[in-house]
Parts: C-alpha cells; sequence; structure tokens
C-alpha cells in the first residue's frame, strides 16, 4: 500500500491492481467503498485489456482463441511501483510469458494518481512494445459509497450528469450482455439519474457516444460529494442487482464488452483502441471529493 496526502485527502493505493483503496477527507470521512464481500469485494478496479466480457470468455486474434475472463487481468495483477512521493504515485505493468498466454501483445501498462487539492486525477498509459499493431480496452471502476445509506437500508440515490437532454443507452440484459441497439435512458430526468436497487434489474447502465462528460452523486443536502470528470466514449453506473448495496460505481470506458452473438476478430469488436509499434495511449479521468 502506498499513500497519498495533502490537507484535504489522504488516498491509499495498492500494488495489486493499482487499485484505489481508499479515499479519506481530512475529517477522516470514507468516500471509497471498501470491498465487503457480502456486496463486492473490489474497490475501484482497473480493466484492461477488455471491457466487460468476451463471449464465453473467448476470443480471436488471427483465428487463434484465447480466453479472458470478465474485465481482463490488470485488475489481479501485482504492479511495479516505479515513483512514489505525497502528492502522485506510478505503477507499471509489463507484458510476460503469463500475460502472453491469455493476450498475445506485448505492452506496457502505467497507472499514475495525483493529488491536487481535493482532486485524484487518475492517468492510464498504454505503451505498444510489440513489433505489430495491438488492440485494447481500458477502463475505470471505481464504487463509492451511497450518501446517507448504511448496508441492509433500502438503496436510494442521485447523481447529477452535465446533459440535461434526453439520452439513450445501450440495450443490456440482466446477465450483463448488451446489444449495441439503444434504449431511451429513462432513469435520468433534466439531467437528475435517481437510482434504486431496481435501477439494476438488467446489470449495468452504459451510456455511450460520449454523451455526458461529468457526474455527480449528490449527498443528502443536494450539494456534490464526489464528482467524476471523463471524456471517456462510454460512461457506467452500476451496482449489484438484488443486494441493497450501499455503494455506486461511475465508470469510465474506454471500451464495451462483446454484443451478443460477436464471434468476429478481437481488432474487430465494438470501441476497440489500436496502437501502431512504437505508439502510447494516454488518458485521463478525474475524481473531485466535495
Amino acid at each position: 500500500m502506498v499513500e497519498l496526502r495533502n490537507e484535504q485527502l489522504s488516498v491509499v493505493v495498492s500494488e495489486k491492481g493499482a487499485e484505489l483503496q481508499s479515499i479519506k477527507d481530512a475529517n477522516g470521512k470514507e468516500y471509497l467503498w471498501q470491498g465487503d464481500p457480502k456486496f463486492w469485494p473490489r474497490r475501484s478496479p482497473i480493466l484492461f485489456p477488455i471491457v466487460c466480457s468476451v463471449n464465453d470468455e473467448t476470443y480471436r486474434v488471427d483465428g487463434q482463441e484465447y480466453h479472458l475472463p470478465r474485465h481482463g487481468f490488470a485488475r489481479d495483477a501485482k504492479f511495479t511501483l516505479i515513483a512514489h512521493n505525497e502528492r502522485k504515485v506510478s505503477f507499471a505493468l509489463e507484458s510476460s510469458e503469463d500475460t502472453k498466454k491469455v493476450y498475445p501483445y506485448d505492452f506496457t501498462l502505467s497507472v499514475s494518481y495525483v493529488l491536487d487539492n481535493n482532486i485524484i486525477g487518475v492517468i492510464w498509459h498504454v505503451h505498444n512494445t510489440d513489433q505489430r499493431e495491438i488492440h485494447f480496452q481500458i477502463g475505470g471502476h471505481p464504487a463509492f459509497n451511497v450518501p446517507g445509506m448504511k448496508a441492509g437500508e433500502n438503496q436510494y440515490g442521485r447523481i447529477r450528469l452535465d446533459n440535461e437532454e434526453p439520452m439513450d443507452a445501450l440495450h443490456s440484459y440482466g446477465d450483463g450482455s448488451h446489444e449495441m441497439d439503444e434504449v431511451p435512458f429513462i432513469e435520468a430526468e433534466d439531467g437528475i439519474m435517481e437510482f434504486s436497487d431496481n435501477t439494476w434489474r438488467n446489470d449495468s447502465i452504459k451510456v455511450h457516444k460520449c454523451q455526458l462528460h461529468r457526474a455527480e452523486l449528490l449527498g443528502t443536502d443536494g450539494e456534490p460529494e464526489v464528482t467524476v470528470t471523463f471524456r471517456t466514449p462510454v460512461i457506467a453506473f452500476w451496482s449489484p442487482y438484488g443486494k441493497q448495496a450501499p455503494f455506486v460505481c461511475i465508470e469510465p470506458w474506454y471500451g464495451i464488452g462483446d454484443p451478443r452473438g460477436f464471434k468476429g476478430e478481437f481488432k474487430d469488436k465494438p470501441l476497440m483502441n489500436h496502437l501502431q509499434p512504437g505508439a502510447s495511449f494516454m488518458s485521463r479521468y478525474e475524481i473531485r471529493i466535495g
């Protein structure tokens, strides 16, 4: 575990998965879900080299089959700590014989967290160290405590979005699968998304086509407790259905799972990212507290 700290926040990150473990304010209030396995054992996993699932946990590169579990392997990998001070920490994960058994490309994935006043910047950097083009997806999955809610209570919360116009979401199913056709995003009205346990009856809500760039988790007083700002093509919202879980995930994604029935090449998946040899991808999203 490594810690970032200033007068406003303390942030803890684990080398395993380069995953956020805690976000506390100066009064010791915890904003990040703490991973109770009764509901969901993770806190803020990094999704790489896939987001969501490939059908039957199987995908194809040049006709050869490979197998990956939901959200890929980075969330369970041990990263190497490469830099750390009170303001910034950086980790790296490099391809290996083990990763190439399930993902046949050479790469370096770097993850940095930068603390600036009450803002945590999350930076992803993917570098192609292969001799050929590589294909990948990447995403965040941070979970935040629902303001005013305790475990076992009926879930209720509000998220204010930066788009008050009618929006669409991908057609999702309760088993976590989806199709690429669109349905009305009926949970949001005039830019306010009210959520309860029933909101997650069809798994996560996936809003694509860059319709949103900011989501504010509102406190019981109507003011933002947590704001996530992003420039990703997809933002997903999720909490486990049927558990009355006291957290909600706000997930910036560069990618999406396989649509139902997709059996094409990995490079042809919807919302795939491509890098030529020696090229890099970099992105940043922010978590603001208060």
